[in-house]
Order: structure tokens, then C-alpha cells, then sequence
């Protein structure tokens, strides 16, 4: 009877929860520095996980706060010990957009690379070895018999639970993953282990795209010296934080946020030498030369949707754009910015709330501020 409560709870929180987003919220990041304060983490040729994952924490959050429209949340800015239910509940909380949680690897051989985790069932024998370790901290906490409900980090059969509440997220969350993963191998030249799933109890219970990530194995001798070190942090940390602001802009936004977290820098103009133009004239001129087309992007997914009005809630026409692994599904086209508007209304009427504008140039995609510049030219 306990359990059916509780998950009618959960259930009333999550609806509440989708029914709230809006595109006038803040982008909302809670970064989770795993371990703390009595509870070190692994400590591979002596060197401390709570620190590292602390510390790449921090430099990400310091990054992300620079940038318009996002909220930065710390699970922990210090060192001290957070359970993993509270981990969950200060993300529940905010209503978080993401959840990202950072820790370091450990094994008995000279194992190395980076992996990032999404919650899933499926899960091998060594994903099971690394959800094991990182779930074996409920150990430490006060009652965790009750605040768990019998959960047993040690049985692998305990991989249902809240894992369904979770499963609208999993392509959000290894989209993620994904970038992530590919930021450390193509830009720092990690050892790519891959995005995998396991059942890891701190993203289990939070109610939205989640991923844990392993940035490297203190116990490789070589790793566990660059992840130490302030370089190796910064690298890190800094392929975290590009992930997650391309995939804010390409889930919810244009691309003008990517474009900042590259350059770190924004360029201002002049207003003296800005001409002043009319709506009616900036629009009418696109129209006319055809150089910006304006979709509607609804959603993104890596799954194949067949194009019809069923599957889109009556809106047609709607075409797809494959962007690695991840299909984005875009409603109507037109050169007229105005009635772009229009259709960006048709769409959130229809339930896409997170739909937004997507504009291009040659077939390729440019950040909508830059957009209407050029048109104003």
C-alpha cells in the first residue's frame, strides 16, 4: 500500500512538474559532485574522487552561471557527505532541466577512459560492477533501510522501481551523454569507453534527463595523475560544460548559446549606426530574396517517428533533421518571420511547449539572433 502511494505521489509531482515548463523558466542545471565529506569515494594511488569530482563540479557551474537564462544548483559546493536521496530531491525541486553527476573511476587493472551512464535496465556484468560501487554509499547514511524501501545495491534484480517514471527521459539523457562522450575522445583525446546503461540509484530517482560521469580511472596510474591534476580538470570540466549548452540549444533553443560556450565572448553594436527599419520591411525583404527560411522544431529523439498527423497531435506538414544520433522533428517552413511566429503558436497550442524557432541559411542552421541581423542588413 506504501509503495502504490508512493508512486501515485510521484506520479501527481511529475505531471505537475511537465504542466509548469515554460520557455520563460530559467534553463535549470543541477551539477552533483559525487561523494563528500566521510565518504571519499574511491581514493585510486591515493588520490581522492570527492575532490576531483568537486572540483570539476565548481569550474562547470562557474562556466554555466556566465550565460544568460541558465540556473546553476549544487547538490554540494564543499566537502561534506549528501545522501543520494537528497542528491535527487534538490533536482526534484528545482524542477531541474538536468541532472548531471560527476565521479572517477576505479578497477583492479589499468583500466582506462571515460564513460558516461543513463539510467537503464539493461546492463552487463560490468555495468552492474560500477552501479554497485556507486550505490554502496547508502551504507553510509542514517536509515537507509527506510529511505530506500529495501533497495539492495548489491542484487541485480533490483532494477525496476522508478526506472518507468524515468524511461520518458532516456533519449534526452544519452543525447547527452552522447556529446559528452564525444567531447573527451575528439577533443581531449580520451580513451572513449562509450555510453552505457545501469541501474545507479542517485539518476533512478530524479525526474528528469539524468547522466552520471566517470571521467577517468584513478587507478590507472597515468589517468589518476592527469585527473589530479588542475589541466586534466579543466579539460574535463569544460567538455561537460560544452555538452550541456549544445544540448540546451539544440533541444530547446537556436544555436547562439553554443556559439557563446565556444567563443566565450559576445560582440555588441553600435546602435548609432544600426538603420531603423519597419517589421513589415525587414520581412518582406526576406521574402523577397529567399536568404533565411524559418522552421518550427517540436522535439528531438532518437527515435524514428513515421510522419504523420497522428503522431504530431494534427500539425503537418513536419519533416525530420538527423543531427548524429538524434532526429529533430520540424513543423512547416517559410521565409516570412512573422508567420513563423504564427506556426511557433500553432505548435505550442498543440502541446509542444518547448518548441522554438530554427532558422537557416544554405541549408544550414544559424543562431536566430544572427538571423534576424541579416535580414536587417
Amino acid at each position: 500500500m506504501r509503495k502504490i502511494l508512493f508512486f501515485l505521489i510521484v506520479t501527481v509531482f511529475f505531471f505537475e512538474w511537465s504542466m509548469s515548463q515554460s520557455n520563460t523558466k530559467p534553463f535549470t542545471v543541477v551539477l552533483d559532485a559525487g561523494h563528500g565529506g566521510k565518504d571519499p569515494g574511491n581514493m585510486g594511488n591515493g588520490y581522492k574522487e570527492k575532490n576531483i569530482a568537486l572540483n570539476i563540479v565548481l569550474e562547470i557551474g562557474k562556466r554555466l552561471e556566465n550565460i544568460p537564462g541558465v540556473k546553476v544548483i549544487y547538490t554540494r559546493k564543499t566537502d561534506v557527505f549528501v545522501e543520494l536521496k537528497d542528491r535527487a530531491n534538490i533536482a526534484n525541486k528545482a524542477k531541474a532541466d538536468l541532472f548531471v553527476s560527476v565521479h572517477c573511476n576505479s578497477h583492479k587493472s589499468q583500466a582506462e577512459g571515460t564513460e558516461t551512464f543513463v539510467l537503464g535496465v539493461a546492463q552487463n556484468k560490468e555495468n552492474f560492477e560500477v552501479a554497485k560501487a556507486e550505490n554502496s554509499v547508502i551504507f553510509l547514511e542514517d536509515d537507509y533501510q527506510t529511505h530506500y524501501e529495501g533497495f539492495d545495491p548489491n542484487a541485480p534484480e533490483t532494477v525496476i522501481g522508478l526506472t518507468l517514471l524515468q524511461e520518458e527521459y532516456t533519449d534526452q539523457s544519452i543525447l547527452l551523454a552522447d556529446m559528452i562522450q564525444d567531447n573527451f575522445a575528439n577533443q581531449y583525446k580520451r580513451v572513449d569507453r562509450g555510453v552505457k546503461q545501469a541501474n545507479l540509484l542517485v539518476i533512478r530517482r530524479t525526474f528528469m534527463p539524468s547522466v552520471l560521469v566517470e571521467v577517468g580511472f584513478l587507478t590507472n596510474t597515468g589517468e589518476g595523475r592527469y585527473l589530479d591534476s588542475p589541466s586534466g580538470q579543466a579539460d574535463m570540466s569544460n567538455a561537460v560544460y560544452q555538452a550541456i549548452v549544445k544540448y540546451k540549444s539544440v533541444l530547446y533553443e537556436d544555436q547562439s548559446d553554443f556559439s557563446f560556450a565556444i567563443n566565450n565572448n559576445s560582440q555588441s553594436e553600435d546602435s548609432s549606426t544600426t538603420k531603423t527599419k519597419s517589421s513589415s520591411e525587414i520581412y518582406s525583404q526576406n521574402i523577397k530574396d529567399k536568404t533565411i527560411i524559418f522552421k518550427i522544431q517540436l522535439f528531438a529523439s532518437s527515435k524514428k517517428i513515421v510522419l504523420n498527423r497522428k503522431n504530431f497531435e494534427g500539425l503537418s506538414p513536419v519533416n525530420t533533421e538527423k543531427i548524429g544520433k538524434v532526429n529533430r522533428y520540424l513543423y512547416q517552413e517559410t521565409y516570412d518571420y512573422s508567420e513563423a511566429l504564427a506556426f511557433l503558436k500553432e505548435a505550442q497550442r498543440a502541446g509542444y511547449k518547448d518548441a522554438f524557432i530554427a532558422s537557416y541559411e544554405k541549408n544550414k542552421q544559424i543562431p536566430l539572433t544572427e538571423a534576424l541581423k541579416k535580414i536587417e542588413k
